[in-house]
């Protein structure tokens, strides 16, 4: 079998455990899944109702989403020729590194971020260099020193997956005005519905400033969309026109792109989800600050946390009793929950913290 030997370094993408599969597998009837950051509070009802209405699955969809694309632009106050639709972010990030990146070019990153870019910098066999996370987040220094004439692409998740942390508006313009204007500089703000922050860069502002900067955002996350696959990403026209080259023909379904209209028109469920979030931040921050759990804030729907145990461990104690996280590096990401599901799992990390200092009495 003659695969390209880059891929022979890599794994698929292994998605958190399912519900149906722990409740088979442990015996158990309720499941709790915290580990994916989907949305707890589903979507807009508004979207039930859209779909009512679709007909006829014979025909192929839209592929240039022409609907939706025009209520995106309304929202955002950009062009129509501005924007790029995909079946979720993951998509997107193939198309782009496919689009941006070879074995002559660079690609700069954080070394703890959001996977995918670094899995589609290994299938394209470009040179990937990562630079080490600050206090959890953005080394914006370091990454614009790594950058040089062969660097095609800059990766900033933003707010970072996993830690939540964000870079600012002053340091991100900074960056920007250091950075080649044939550098592409991709901002991932998945998590943007959630961001508190009043110092977030306003990205539709840059964007008009900055002909190398690319905005990528979906209807997984806020919206609760995730199981329709929909992302898109902003950009200057003559960008996007060269990245939709890329793209396969009738990308996002008919059913997508009719839910994420509908999930647009409902900015009271997306804000009241971030106020929900928000509330739920704070009942780890308590619990965190409480038990001396090292964490970072996070402008997400998630908390990094590292409870100063194998991660694994702790994943296996939450799993037996009913509760999905998601273990990564040294530490457990939580997605926030409802109110009563951040709780139930707060207890049972008291639980295990509190068993963890008995045991190390009993043994020293």
């Amino acid at each position: 079998m003659k695969v390209k030997k880059q891929m022979l370094s890599l794994k698929a993408y292994e998605p958190g455990k399912s519900i149906d599969n722990v409740k088979k597998e442990l015996g158990l009837t309720e499941i709790v899944n915290l580990a994916s950051n989907e949305n707890p509070f589903g979507c807009s009802e508004k979207v039930q109702q859209a779909l009512q209405a679709v007909s006829n699955y014979a025909r192929y969809p839209d592929s240039r989403a022409e609907d939706l694309r025009g209520k995106v632009a309304n929202h955002l106050r950009v062009s129509e020729n501005q924007l790029l639709f995909s079946s979720g972010l993951d998509e997107m990030i193939q198309m782009i590194s496919r689009s941006l990146l070879s074995p002559e070019t660079n690609v700069v990153m954080a070394s703890f971020t959001f996977p995918q870019f670094r899995h589609h910098a290994v299938i394209e066999n470009t040179e990937i260099r990562d630079i080490p996370l600050k206090d959890g987040r953005h080394d914006l220094e370091g990454m614009q020193q790594a950058v040089d004439e062969q660097t095609s692409l800059v990766w900033i998740c933003n707010p970072n997956n996993p830690t939540g942390t964000y870079v600012n508006e002053t340091e991100i313009r900074s960056f920007l005005e250091a950075i080649p204007n044939d550098t592409i500089v991709v901002l991932d703000e998945a998590y943007y519905e959630y961001v508190t922050a009043s110092d977030y860069p306003d990205s539709m502002e840059l964007i008009d400033e900055y002909d190398n900067l690319l905005v990528l955002r979906t209807f997984s996350k806020g919206y609760g969309l995730a199981a329709f696959r929909i992302g898109y990403a902003i950009g200057h026209e003559e960008l996007m026109s060269k990245l939709d080259i890329g793209r396969l023909p009738f990308n996002t379904s008919r059913f997508a792109q009719i839910a994420a209209q509908a999930a647009l028109s409902d900015e009271a469920f997306v804000r009241n989800c971030s106020e929900r979030n928000f509330e739920g931040l704070q009942q780890f921050y308590t619990f965190c600050n409480e038990f001396k759990v090292p964490y970072y804030p996070s402008q997400g729907n998630f908390i990094y946390i590292e409870p100063g145990k194998n991660p694994e461990e702790l994943f296996q104690f939450l799993i037996q009793r009913g509760y999905i996280v998601r273990p990564i590096k040294d530490g457990v990401r939580i997605t926030i929950g409802k109110k009563e599901d951040n709780e139930g799992l707060i207890k049972l990390l008291k639980e295990f913290m509190e068993n963890e200092t008995s045991s190390i009495k009993l043994t020293s």
